[in-house]
């Protein structure tokens, strides 16, 4: 959680470097807001309807992913910062189907564990 919430606070800073471990807790306690974020969509009744249709997401899932447009962004650029690539190469993922795939091996792989132009190595505790 503190990896999260260590996200959340940088939530506009993109330069230095995230770990590995930071990029996936980010990820894996953001789904989590999400889905809880849907489900109250649903509990509510404050789903979207489109074309007389009901959606599944709602004004809350909305709202929660709008907040977390820029703190993810900005993780997201300091990981490949930590691999020693630029934060532009984010734009891979515009790429159909070969960025995406490029961008996530790039997101898993691991990082200098010296410094570099980035910055040094942060370590959270």
């Amino acid at each position: 959680m503190k990896y999260y919430l260590n996200a959340i606070a940088n939530y506009a800073t993109f330069t230095g470097r995230a770990s590995r471990k930071e990029y996936w807790m980010f990820v894996l306690f953001s789904s989590v807001f999400m889905i809880i974020s849907i489900v109250l969509d649903n509990l509510f009744g404050t789903n979207i309807i489109i074309y007389d249709q009901k959606s599944v997401y709602g004004y809350i899932y909305l709202l929660y992913s709008f907040a977390l447009m820029i703190p993810g962004l900005a993780l997201c650029v300091r990981r490949l910062h930590d691999i020693n690539k630029s934060g532009w190469t984010y734009l891979l993922a515009l790429i159909p189907l070969i960025g995406g795939i490029w961008l996530l091996v790039l997101l898993c792989t691991k990082g200098m564990s010296e410094e570099n132009k980035y910055g040094p190595v942060n370590v959270i505790y």
